[in-house]
């Protein structure tokens, strides 16, 4: 095979591994990129367990990640970021850059964007909850720094929390700050963390603070009903409108939209449900492909909902959540699609070249 018989895979997330597998399996040859030290993405670096099924992430993913490194026919660059293209489809010439700052040209084929999301920033917009100003405020990625070292304290004083209070939608369907969509995972990751807090805590009331719950799917059984039935974690629908520090507690204001009245409840900690957003490298793929973005930052394909992965320009395509919000599941199928029709791509130049 030549070298534009390659497909280049950016991003070393659960969608770009399996995109680089599937094409990999299929013979053909793949060059494997990630800008950070290891493989894995948001979910090996930042996640205690996978939701919904609480598996420990390091053990679910570890046949993912070590099918990568040991594979024949896929080339991985760790530490290392595609900073130009040139070419088009069938001939792309790519120009990485590793951490020492080196530069060399690869020449592949067909492009796979796979560079996920980034947590929305709690601080960046609003203090009203609170996050830069008080320690026991903290987010569901530092949730799970947490429950990595096996328990759950106030950051203020390393004790157990009482009274943990979840707050939805941070950053998400939220139209001032310019994020008008659900982040689609933020409300069963919540439910499944107060979960691990109360198998942690049995004693601890957990409140989760919501405008709607979108369970989709099966989670609604797996996550929602099993952390009010069998663990009694309180579901309250309300919009919070403000966390002060009340003594050494935590004081949420707001609105309980159920009975239609004004609320003041105090906490121990409270966990902000940050969304997605677009990452800087899902931005910065999109200008060195000129790859067009859909309405709300993402990378758009050409044939949602019937063809989620095929971006507007030919031979280059996208999974997980470099495409919009998306869960683990929906990263990995993409990833196998996104395989296929790079592959596909590639065999229908070689037949027209003959």
């Amino acid at each position: 095979m030549s070298a534009t018989d390659r497909i280049l895979v950016v991003g070393a997330g659960p969608a770009g591994i399996e995109a680089a597998r599937g094409a990999a399996d299929m013979g053909q040859p793949v060059l494997l990129v990630e800008a950070k030290a290891e493989i894995g993405g948001t979910p090996y670096e930042h996640y205690a367990t996978l939701t919904p099924h609480l598996h420990e992430t390091h053990e679910a993913m570890a046949a993912m990640v070590e099918g990568i490194k040991n594979h024949p026919l896929i080339d991985l660059r760790t530490n290392t970021r595609v900073v130009d293209s040139a070419g088009e489809g069938g001939q792309f010439r790519v120009t990485l850059e590793n951490a020492a700052g080196e530069r060399q040209t690869e020449d592949v084929g067909a492009v796979v964007i796979a560079t996920g999301f980034q947590h929305f920033d709690p601080g960046r917009e609003t203090q009203l909850y609170g996050y830069y100003e008080y320690d026991d405020v903290i987010t569901l990625v530092d949730a799970e720094h947490m429950f990595k070292q096996g328990q759950v304290v106030r950051p203020s004083t390393g004790k157990p929390p009482e009274r943990v209070a979840f707050i939805q939608c941070v950053g998400s369907r939220d139209r001032q700050i310019g994020n008008q969509w659900c982040s689609k995972v933020c409300c069963g990751i919540a439910s499944k963390q107060s979960i691990e807090i109360k198998r942690m805590l049995p004693d601890a009331k957990v409140f989760i603070f919501y405008i709607d719950m979108r369970m989709y799917g099966f989670w609604e059984d797996q996550l929602y009903w099993k952390a009010q039935e069998e663990y009694k974690v309180n579901y309250i629908r309300g919009i919070v409108t403000e966390v002060i520090k009340k003594g050494d507690k935590l004081l949420i204001k707001g609105e309980d939209t159920t009975m239609g009245r004004p609320m003041e409840v105090l906490m121990d900690m409270v966990i902000l449900s940050v969304g997605m957003e677009p990452s800087a490298g899902t931005r910065q793929m999109a200008e060195i492909f000129n790859i067009p973005k859909e309405s709300h930052g993402y990378l758009a394909t050409q044939g949602e909902p019937l063809d989620t992965v095929t971006t507007k320009v030919p031979g280059i395509f996208v999974a997980g959540a470099a495409a919009g919000p998306k869960d683990i599941e929906d990263s990995v199928s993409m990833g196998g699609a996104a395989a296929i029709k790079a592959v596909s791509y590639l065999k229908r130049l070689n037949r027209s070249a003959v």
